[in-house]
């Protein structure tokens, strides 16, 4: 018997958590379902039975989907961010979020079909923003400014000047 993570996120979805669960494990490296664990007994979101709460994991970090109902939606107050290493990786993320029925927003940020927020978020940029260059700072932040997808390339020359 495995002890569950001392700290989960715990994330609220009508009724689709497995769904939600299936496609980040198949959509981001280091992430898989575990258990899913059916109702006990009928309650306000599902009927004994169906799936309450499903584990999975997500780049590490532990989560739990609970079907919870619907009138409970995601805001900009959470939100996972994926460091990425080049713009195949970010595009390629970017587009499985956007692609499966999410939509894009400003500045590196998504959201997906259960309505979570996503950071796709390149290392360059965050290096860009955290080197002793505060020039180079503002030029990549303003650049960031306009952009939905975060175009890599276009960092690294704002950065140049």
């Amino acid at each position: 018997m495995t002890h569950p993570a001392k700290n989960t996120i715990c994330l609220w979805f009508d009724h689709d958590a497995e769904s939600a669960a299936h496609f980040y494990a198949e959509t981001f490296p280091n992430s898989f379902v575990g258990a899913a664990h059916r109702a006990p007994g009928d309650n306000p979101s599902c009927k004994e039975g169906e799936v309450l709460t499903v584990e999975f994991n997500v780049m590490g970090i532990p989560c739990i989907g609970l079907n919870g109902g619907p009138g409970v939606e995601h805001n900009w107050a959470f939100s996972f961010q994926v460091a990425t290493d080049n713009q195949d990786e970010t595009d390629r993320y970017w587009n499985a979020i956007v692609g499966n029925g999410g939509k894009e927003s400003q500045c590196g940020w998504c959201k997906d079909k259960w309505g979570l927020n996503w950071q796709i978020t390149p290392t360059a940029l965050t290096q860009a923003f955290t080197g002793p260059d505060r020039a180079a700072a503002k030029r990549a932040f303003d650049a960031m400014m306009k952009m939905k997808k975060i175009d890599v390339a276009a960092i690294e020359a704002a950065v140049r000047g």
